[in-house]
């Protein structure tokens, strides 16, 4: 869908209000009208409307989203070919290296969590599957973009800008340009504490029969177990490769 596609203003507040309500954990109608700006009556026939479809739940005067939403994300993610062919890669690097695993997609210009395995020496970090994330902010993000059309770039920096998430974050475009072009060269992208403190990531992309990136495999480590020839060389390697297995075996499907 371009730009100036016209949208329907009421399925935007209906997905404003479901997106608030897991923001905040739930609320209620004077609660979401005020935060979205919008009439008690209109929240209220939304709710409604959602209510009776199954996608919210009431608990007195508040609305929590519903379970229904598990079954459309997890129809969501078992249609897609990465993860059909990638689950059980992750599995067997996190196994082998004791380290935390993703393989993430990209979507509307996000990375969206897949799937992820924890070895045994690996550490919990905020990310959940299916969550969203800024592509600069992770190791798995930046290489998704060296391995994007330059213009596809420019859209997506252009639509979200650079937040920072912590103060190591690259939120310069020509820092940001630089540092693509440096993962262009060596084939993977390195994060060092870029989104969480005390934190290093390697990150390689799996793309198209093109070249273009459809998604990316990370994994990640406390920095000061991630350093030195791992850091620069064993797990990049053997992330490569398993990224180009998970290539391959895609075309087949």
């Amino acid at each position: 869908m371009n730009e100036g596609t016209r949208t329907i203003n009421a399925v935007e507040t209906a997905f404003d209000i479901v997106e608030h309500l897991k923001e905040v954990d739930g609320a209620g109608v004077t609660e979401l009208a005020t935060e979205l700006d919008l009439a008690k009556s209109t929240v209220h026939n939304h709710l409604a409307t959602l209510y009776s479809k199954g996608y919210v739940v009431r608990d007195g005067d508040t609305y929590r989203v519903a379970l229904r939403f598990l079954d459309l994300g997890n129809y969501a993610r078992e249609e897609d070919p990465l993860y059909q062919v990638g689950q059980e890669k992750v599995d067997e690097l996190a196994a082998e290296t004791g380290e935390k695993v993703w393989i993430l997609a990209e979507e509307h210009g996000r990375a969206v969590h897949l799937y992820d395995a924890s070895g045994k020496r690996s550490v919990r970090t905020y990310a959940r599957t299916g969550q969203l994330n800024y592509l600069h902010q992770l190791a798995a993000g930046k290489a998704i973009l060296a391995y994007l059309p330059d213009e596809r770039v420019m859209e997506i920096i252009d639509r979200y800008g650079l937040p920072a998430r912590t103060d190591d974050t690259i939120t310069d475009p020509d820092e940001l340009r630089a540092d693509l072009e440096r993962i262009r060269e060596r084939g993977f992208a390195q994060n060092r504490e870029e989104s969480i403190p005390g934190l290093h990531a390697v990150g390689v992309p799996i793309t198209d029969e093109d070249g273009v990136a459809i998604g990316s495999l990370s994994l990640s480590a406390p920095a000061k177990r991630l350093r030195g020839e791992r850091f620069d060389e064993k797990i990049p390697n053997l992330l490569l490769g398993v990224a180009n297995e998970i290539e391959i075996n895609m075309a087949y499907i």
